[in-house]
């Protein structure tokens, strides 16, 4: 059984995109998908610094577009689930039929440019804890004002809040946590601080018309599989201002029984979790084009729909 996930924000690196763009008709696809938002994905995946991708308002569309052009790539896969981290559930809704690609790209680019304008507000930010114990870290974090904006499972959770009160954490680790590291984001998201951005994007849900999932849709509101289009709509409006629980997420990977993971460029991220936390299931991240013959094999070994095809 197969699930294919898109990363969220912070995955970007400057020029990763480079080599899809080679990949016959990504260009032109690429150059449509920019009309279509006014934003220059080509050269924002090309040619821009760390500085400029780092912009909430660039990087989310950009890695919105990354994910669906590598998945096109795969060609006609049938995946059984479909889960995307933070920015990355747009993707995944993409992925399961909910929006067309050129929908999932206008959402996106509304909702990095509300959440940019959010986090302009308050200096705020992100930092990564690896180990500890989650309950004595989510104690501890909002002891601090701080709040697990990501619980990622496999020993990580992202704690957002103002520079000031990271900086506090910095000064005043949890019991048990090995790291604090720093993330380059540009605010602290699913967190009260993006609340302005959830009344703009209801707005801009409202000219939405979704379709339900054509394939089990996993959200990080709490991991559980959603079946209408209008509750995935709804959950990736809430979402920009509550914490990520991809470790419910991958919890419910488990009871579906799914046996491979493929992460969507720019892949690593993800993986990285499953490795420690999905202990058997195959993993594949997309980095690079030369990536995909084998992402091929494991799909084609491990979907269900691949499966049928070859015993029908």
């Amino acid at each position: 059984m197969l699930v294919l996930v898109a990363p969220g924000q912070g995955a970007q690196t400057p020029g990763f995109l480079t080599p899809w763009l080679d990949l016959p008709g990504a260009a032109d696809r690429v150059a449509a998908w920019s009309d279509a938002i006014g934003l220059d994905l080509a050269h924002y995946g090309t040619q821009a610094d760390a500085d400029a991708i780092r912009d909430t308002a660039v990087a989310q569309p950009l890695l919105v577009a990354a994910g669906l052009l590598s998945a096109a790539a795969l060609g006609d896969i049938a995946p059984d689930a479909v889960a995307g981290h933070s920015v990355g559930e747009i993707t995944a809704a993409a992925f399961a039929g909910v929006l067309d690609d050129t929908a999932a790209l206008q959402l996106v680019r509304k909702r990095g440019l509300a959440m940019a304008d959010a986090a302009a507000v308050t200096k705020t930010g992100m930092s990564a804890l690896l180990g500890g114990d989650p309950e004595v870290t989510v104690a501890h974090l909002e002891k601090l004002g701080l709040t697990p904006a990501n619980v990622n499972g496999a020993g990580q959770i992202v704690a957002a809040g103002t520079l000031e009160e990271l900086a506090a954490l910095e000064a005043d680790k949890p019991e048990g946590v090995r790291r604090v590291v720093p993330l380059t984001v540009a605010g602290a998201f699913h967190t009260r601080h993006m609340a302005p951005a959830v009344a703009k994007l209801e707005e801009a849900a409202q000219a939405l018309t979704p379709a339900d999932p054509t394939v089990a849709y996993v959200s990080n509101k709490d991991g559980r599989t959603v079946a209408t289009g209008a509750e995935v709509v709804s959950r990736l409006v809430g979402q920009v201002a509550n914490p990520v629980r991809w470790d419910l997420c991958m919890e419910t990977f488990k009871e579906l029984g799914v046996t491979a993971l493929v992460e969507v460029c720019p892949g690593g991220t993800l993986t990285g979790l499953a490795k420690r936390a999905l202990p058997g299931v195959k993993t594949l991240a997309l980095k690079t084009p030369d990536d995909l013959d084998a992402a091929r094999a494991l799909i084609a070994e491990h979907s269900s729909a691949a499966a049928d095809t070859q015993t029908a």
